[in-house]
């Protein structure tokens, strides 16, 4: 299937005025360029915002909580947002927070977790599990219903795999659900999506070399679980999950061998891979149709799954 008409027009536009690549600039200056292109978007109204900072195990962390109209209780997503573990923040992942939250009445709970070059892997994984841990354990007092989801978009997918893993592995919260988005879930960029949609829409397989170099500069690293959650000895007992992909993603074909692997392992799971769409396509949900259809469907999955 063709790209959709509206990113048709984009990568057009994009042609017509080039401008630099993410792999092309600094850390610093890749973060300033994904917040242009992931705006804070406030008129998608929720019952209400909080910026905090949370205590946990492994140091302070700075959380964006978003709780929907009426009492609750409801349900906790805990969100961790996009950009190869190097760039995004709590802004970048604002708009699909605020989304999910108001569609799919959760509490989504945002983690700004930290970043690499300055903080290499596995700080990221750290952090994601510990505001988990917190997010669990400070439940009732958040208006949680006791149910709990992982979910993330790109890196942020990697993270909550993996945070569903070291639950599991390590007694940790019971996590009900994880709804994963194009997610980052193996370092082999060699994979037949990598050849077909490497150059040329939005996520390209330089910018992904670019960003495990610098979260993971120890390549022999990055075949661990907690870099690579594909490559874990057992998939057993993890959490339902649905695997969201693109058909123009490099990402898409690791996506499905995640899925195929929990399947495989008795974990009910399911990819859907979305015909005309790239990467990042949560972020495009209020603009094109087709985007808006597959958030609908994840939101969808997200509130069964959550009762």
């Amino acid at each position: 299937m063709p790209l959709v008409p509206e990113y048709e027009a984009m990568f057009a536009q994009l042609a017509a005025e080039p401008g630099p690549k993410i792999s092309e600039l600094t850390p610093a200056e890749g973060r300033e360029m994904y917040r242009l292109m992931r705006p804070v978007n406030e008129s998608l109204a929720v019952g209400a915002v909080e910026d905090r900072t949370i205590g946990t195990a492994v140091g302070d962390i700075p959380v964006r909580i978003y709780r929907p109209e009426g009492d609750g209780p409801f349900p906790i997503v805990m969100n961790f947002h996009g950009g190869g573990w190097v760039i995004g923040d709590l802004d970048t992942a604002d708009a699909v927070c605020r989304s999910v939250c108001r569609t799919a009445e959760c509490i989504v709970i945002s983690v700004d977790y930290r970043l690499a070059p300055e903080h290499e892997y596995p700080a990221a994984v750290d952090d994601a599990y510990a505001a988990t841990c917190w997010a669990a354990e400070h439940a009732a007092e958040l208006g949680g219903s006791g149910r709990l989801a992982v979910m993330g978009e790109s890196a942020g997918g990697n993270l909550a795999a993996v945070v569903a893993q070291k639950s599991r592995d390590e007694n940790g919260p019971k996590i009900d659900f994880q709804l994963l988005a194009y997610p980052v879930v193996d370092h082999d960029l060699t994979r037949t999506s990598y050849v077909e949609n490497g150059q040329g829409y939005l996520l390209e397989t330089e910018t992904m070399s670019w960003f495990w170099d610098i979260y993971c500069p120890e390549a022999e690293r990055r075949g661990e679980p907690a870099a690579s959650p594909l490559k874990a000895e057992s998939l057993a007992g993890l959490p339902p999950a649905l695997v969201l992909t693109a058909e123009f993603d490099p990402l898409r074909d690791e996506g499905h061998a995640y899925a195929d692997a929990l399947q495989a392992a008795g974990v009910a799971a399911e990819a859907i891979c979305f015909d005309g769409l790239v990467h990042d396509f949560l972020a495009t949900a209020e603009l094109i149709p087709g985007s808006r259809a597959a958030f609908e469907r994840a939101v969808s999955a997200l509130k069964s799954a959550l009762g």
